[in-house]
């Protein structure tokens, strides 16, 4: 009759993980992604200080141009005003464009 009785199996516990590992690699992953994407703004960084000092030459011609413009325009002002007739087509062609001209304090 022994044998009829269902024998009582010893199951093994569950086995406990820790959940150490996964923290520790999720945390070095984050460290490395910040440490990329900080060598990589550095290096965007330097690229934009030397096309920065690539480009100032080119500023520093460009604001030359514009000042010589802004002086020929408001000597081109002051003739119209004096009654030059050109100077006040001139003048007038350029306020039919949308140019602005200064004109200098009197």
């Amino acid at each position: 009759m022994e044998r009829d009785q269902p024998r009582a199996t010893a199951q093994p516990a569950p086995r406990q993980y820790s959940s150490f590992l996964p923290q520790l690699l999720t945390g070095l992953t984050l460290v490395v992604w910040l440490g990329l994407q900080a060598f990589q703004q550095v290096g965007e960084r330097q690229q934009l200080a030397s096309l920065d000092a690539a480009i100032a030459p080119q500023e520093q011609g460009a604001q030359k141009v514009r000042n010589s413009l802004e002086a020929i325009a408001t000597a081109t002002a002051k003739l119209a005003s004096e009654g030059n007739a050109n100077a006040q087509i001139v003048v007038d062609q350029l306020k039919k464009r949308g140019v602005t001209i200064n004109t200098p304090a009197q």
